[in-house]
């Protein structure tokens, strides 16, 4: 079953990193709309992953035929876009041209193939990668321990909190490698991974299933740096406060289990096209903007062109690139059970 809501939750935080990172290349509005404000896109890109993970696969019995299918559909989607940028960005940086990230050298980038580092918007995925290995132990317990889950999350939260959450990073043999990103955003993909388990068991009453619910996104803004009237360091060091991990948490809920799922503000064609370009939008707009930015145009003019340039390049990649070797994968991957079928019989 489909759950619309969580395409437009995806292109949400994809936009609300596009804005950040032009308030930032570009000081529209003087920034204020920037300085780390992208991160919060980023957390709601965390939590879909781990409801996603969750309510796709902790039902489903953990054997080697579905863990092969688990896999094959994560990397599926993410590793193709991801390594061809990586690999484009090491490629024109040789050649001194900074089309896409800063990848100068063999050990940088080899940071970013075994995904234990990443430049400008690449350091989110090594941590994605690295949280889908993570979710086999929980999808372990979920036959018949499905108790050790809360107790594991709730463990590992207490220990990073009483921690400080440790800044594990340095390089390896020039091998660069930051787990404190990994570490940080565990967090995030726990509350996911939580609510992912009980969306299709916890019944909402009536009553509480309101379209105002989905005004719990204005929550958002107020989390920014130059808007908050929080004035703890959870201003600017939100990846580390548990304050707004529950503030993030609550607008989750309320948007994936309050707001009828036919709310025309999340149900839309707009929202689906985000949501289905939104990987693609997240990893290629800010190369675009920083093209943009050197064009002798107004700031309003640069936001549009930004924008239409950077959800177009997002459409070609994701028709052009990413669905069709998703196919692929999936298809050779029917090839084989079937193959297999036949010489069983």
């Amino acid at each position: 079953m489909e759950i619309r809501k969580l395409n437009a939750l995806r292109g949400i935080a994809a936009m609300i990193v596009f804005i950040t990172h032009f308030s930032d290349i570009t000081n529209w509005f003087d920034g204020a709309l920037g300085g780390g404000s992208g991160a919060y896109g980023v957390m709601l890109f965390f939590m879909l992953s781990g409801f996603l993970m969750s309510y796709l696969y902790l039902e489903k019995a953990f054997n080697k035929e579905h863990v092969k299918h688990y896999f094959l559909a994560r990397a599926s989607r993410v590793l193709p876009l991801y390594l061809a940028v990586v690999l484009g960005s090491y490629l024109f940086t040789q050649f001194d041209q900074n089309l896409l990230y800063d990848i100068p050298n063999v050990n940088i980038l080899l940071g970013h193939l075994l995904f234990l580092d990443g430049a400008s918007v690449l350091w989110s995925i090594p941590p994605e990668v690295q949280f889908y290995l993570i979710f086999i132990i929980f999808w372990i317990f979920a036959k018949n321990r499905v108790g050790y889950i809360y107790v594991s999350i709730i463990t590992v939260m207490i220990v990073l909190f009483l921690t400080n959450f440790p800044r594990i990073s340095g390089d390896l043999n020039g091998i660069p490698y930051n787990v404190f990103n990994s570490i940080r955003s565990l967090p995030f993909f726990f509350i996911g991974v939580i609510f992912g388990l009980h969306y299709k068991s916890l019944v909402i009453p009536s009553y509480l299933k309101k379209h105002c619910f989905v005004f719990s996104l204005c929550l958002i803004p107020l989390l920014y740096p130059e808007f908050t009237p929080v004035t703890s360091d959870a201003k600017r060091k939100m990846w580390l406060s548990y304050e707004v991990l529950l503030v993030m948490s609550c607008v989750f809920f309320a948007v994936v289990f309050l707001v009828p799922d036919n709310n025309v503000l999340l149900a839309n064609k707009i929202t689906d096209l985000l949501g289905k370009v939104s990987y693609s939008l997240y990893l290629l707009h800010m190369p675009i903007i920083v093209q943009v930015n050197k064009l002798n145009l107004s700031i309003e003019i640069k936001l549009l062109v930004s924008m239409f340039a950077s959800v177009l390049v997002a459409y070609l990649s994701y028709s052009y690139f990413e669905k069709p070797i998703a196919n692929l994968i999936r298809s050779t991957k029917s090839r084989n059970i079937k193959n297999a079928t036949k010489a069983l019989r």
